[in-house]
């Protein structure tokens, strides 16, 4: 029997049509991937207009290249925030929300270092101030982290808060996309054979440089490097719940610039968002597949796109 699972959309920032998510389960036709667990379709459904206030603060933790917010003109342009809307519709249910921001390519410790960092200093700045850290520890936090960022957030709490002073405590983690087994688009594009490659991303190193940025993500991207390196020295930790959510973005669109990625994912792995597979983004209790959502479009920048489109014409 298919079960109807609401999901709230940010108030007044999406279209305001009736949407609903169906879920039911499935076996993938793809045999290399064993299931697919719950599949969310998007069907047209009426969403709730309240919900339970979550009792904990929640940390959205951005993934590779992100930001939590970015003005590029602050006198013209309103500032761009990569959980477009997804930050003001939490904060409409009452939750306390910590928008995060690390160094959009550098490596995962580096970027997990200013994760914990970012989420001590926000529960600092809101507390009262007659306060104390040792009278009244920061209340644990949920993180929702989003591609990479569910791999900094593994690092954080796995490898960095059982040595460090208790500022920051975690209750779980919920990675969306997060390519926890690596993924074939990153082998892909720092493939040798692929340096002719428009795209090949060592080409791309001396740029980025430049501009100050980093570039020990790509290579911790990689199979091989999840594989081989980042998940045998990152156990899951005791007492924090993991909880992931994959994406199919099939069929896409001629024009999606994730085109060539997702063929790439596809062949390897089967279904994907264009990034990151299904297989990949399985970490602890895999809630469910969203089906016909690709990597952007789980942090709802396709609406901001469609808008910015209407506003335009």
């Amino acid at each position: 029997m298919n079960r109807r699972v609401l999901v709230q959309r940010p108030l007044s920032l999406l279209p305001h049509h009736p949407r609903r998510f169906c879920t039911s389960p499935r076996v993938a036709k793809d045999r290399r991937i064993p299931g697919v667990g719950r599949e969310i379709i998007d069907d047209f459904a009426q969403l709730r207009e309240h919900y339970a206030t979550p009792k904990n603060p929640i940390v959205l933790a951005h993934g590779l290249f992100g930001f939590s917010e970015l003005r590029l003109a602050p006198r013209l342009l309103p500032a761009v925030r990569y959980w477009h809307g997804i930050q003001d519709a939490l904060r409409t249910s009452g939750a306390t929300v910590i928008a995060t921001s690390v160094p959009p390519s550098s490596s995962i410790a580096e970027r997990a270092a200013a994760l914990a960092a970012g989420i001590a200093a926000a529960q600092q700045a809101s507390s009262p101030p007659s306060s104390s850290s040792s009278s009244s520890p920061p209340p644990p936090v949920n993180i929702i982290a989003h591609s990479m960022g569910g791999l900094d957030a593994r690092y954080m709490i796995s490898r960095l808060l059982p040595s460090a002073p208790p500022t920051v405590r975690v209750a779980s983690l919920t990675t969306i996309a997060t390519p926890h087994r690596g993924s074939p688009a990153a082998d892909f594009l720092l493939d040798p054979s692929s340096r002719f490659f428009p795209l090949h991303l060592p080409r791309l190193y001396g740029l980025l440089t430049r501009a100050g940025l980093g570039t020990e993500a790509f290579a911790q991207l990689t199979t091989a490097y999840a594989r081989d390196v980042f998940n045998p020295a990152t156990p899951d930790a005791p007492g924090v719940r993991y909880f992931s959510y994959g994406a199919d973005a099939a069929p896409l669109s001629p024009f999606s610039v994730f085109r060539l990625p997702h063929a790439v994912v596809a062949a390897a792995e089967g279904a994907n968002d264009g990034l990151v597979s299904v297989a990949s983004s399985r970490w602890g209790e895999y809630r469910g597949t969203l089906v016909g959502v690709g990597h952007a479009d789980l942090i709802n920048w396709s609406n901001r796109m469609r808008w910015a489109l209407r506003a335009m014409i």
